[in-house]
């Protein structure tokens, strides 16, 4: 999720744990504690785009890591207030529960995180939330201003901590509906459509849960398409993608390739633009697709230009976005 959504939430838990205990300061602990693992954006001063791409949410986003951070946290907080009425085990317990929420919020993304580092380099994505999604953030928010705003004494402030998280909970169930039921729907419907697929995936497009892009792979290439929450008809409009993986026979033992492919989990094609090779990830969809269902892929890595790919993730993301855009995202939204 978002660094807002992160603090926030990390703060109405710490409110929650130790409000009693600390006062104020259980929300800086908490806000705190919820921003640790983000700490390997330090590795993007060294690394290349390729290695920091797995770098990122790799070993901070592990259970591993989590246990580790959870007991010299602990350590340190419970030296730093000394003396202090609360255990050791408690601090501990506090810090390990805030990183986990850390750690399972980012797994509903569509980036993957590496819960079994170093142990394992398999990535975890449940693909169930926006990785900015305004209606999950907006309770813990609310309720992180208000505890700003109210004394250190207030009789409400725990309500106020408690109410902003129920509000991500519910939302958070919510979005698990939505998920299951968009997965099966595209699943029956790409069958009735005798579309032959060895696999698919479905992920929220941007800022909303309702709709949702979705990409079914066969042994060539890519199907992809968008579904609506609201959708009533009984048919999947689909775009199709060769892989043309042969692009990459040339380059293939190069470790930037094995990198991109493996950061993919398989998702992805190539394609030759004039002189430049481009590998795609497909799981982070396309630039306005529910516009132009043939248009480019947010995602795209200039192969043999490393310099040009800094911001590969973020390239594509809100590119040619305008008002005629969200006019069309919204409608495609209400189904059709």
């Amino acid at each position: 999720m978002d660094s807002l959504t992160h603090i926030a939430l990390g703060a109405c838990i710490g409110e929650w744990m130790l409000d009693r205990k600390l006062g104020r300061k259980a929300m800086l602990w908490g806000a705190l504690a919820q921003s640790v693992p983000d700490l390997d954006f330090i590795a993007s001063f060294w690394m290349d785009t390729a290695h920091n791409l797995l770098a990122h949410r790799g070993f901070t986003h592990s259970f591993l890591f989590m246990g580790l951070a959870a007991f010299f946290l602990g350590i340190t907080a419970e030296r730093w207030h000394r003396p202090h009425n609360i255990a050791l085990k408690k601090w501990v317990l506090f810090f390990g529960a805030e990183i986990l929420v850390h750690l399972l919020l980012d797994a509903c993304n569509n980036y993957g995180v590496g819960w079994f580092e170093p142990f394992s380099n398999r990535r975890i994505s449940f693909n169930s939330i926006y990785v900015a999604d305004p209606f999950f953030s907006i309770g813990p928010v609310l309720a992180f201003f208000m505890l700003l705003l109210l004394r250190s004494d207030h009789r409400h402030r725990v309500r106020w901590a408690k109410l902003g998280m129920l509000c991500s909970l519910f939302y958070f169930g919510y979005t698990v509906i939505n998920k299951l039921t968009v997965h099966q729907s595209v699943e029956n419907l790409a069958r009735a459509q005798g579309i032959s697929f060895r696999r698919h995936m479905t992920t929220p497009v941007a800022l909303n849960n309702w709709l949702w892009y979705i990409v079914l792979e066969d042994s060539s290439g890519f199907y992809t398409g968008y579904r609506s929450v609201f959708d009533r008809t009984p048919r999947l409009d689909l775009q199709y993608f060769p892989r043309n993986e042969h692009l990459l026979d040339r380059v293939d033992d190069h470790e930037e390739v094995q990198l991109l492919k493996r950061f993919s989990q398989g998702f992805f094609t190539a394609e030759q633009r004039g002189d430049t090779l481009v590998f795609n990830d497909l799981r982070f969809g396309q630039i306005i697709g529910w516009m132009y269902p043939k248009e480019e892929f947010v995602f795209h890595y200039y192969l043999g230009h490393r310099d040009d790919n800094d911001l590969v993730v973020q390239r594509g993301r809100f590119a040619r976005w305008d008002r005629r855009a969200v006019g069309a995202l919204v409608k495609r939204i209400g189904g059709k």
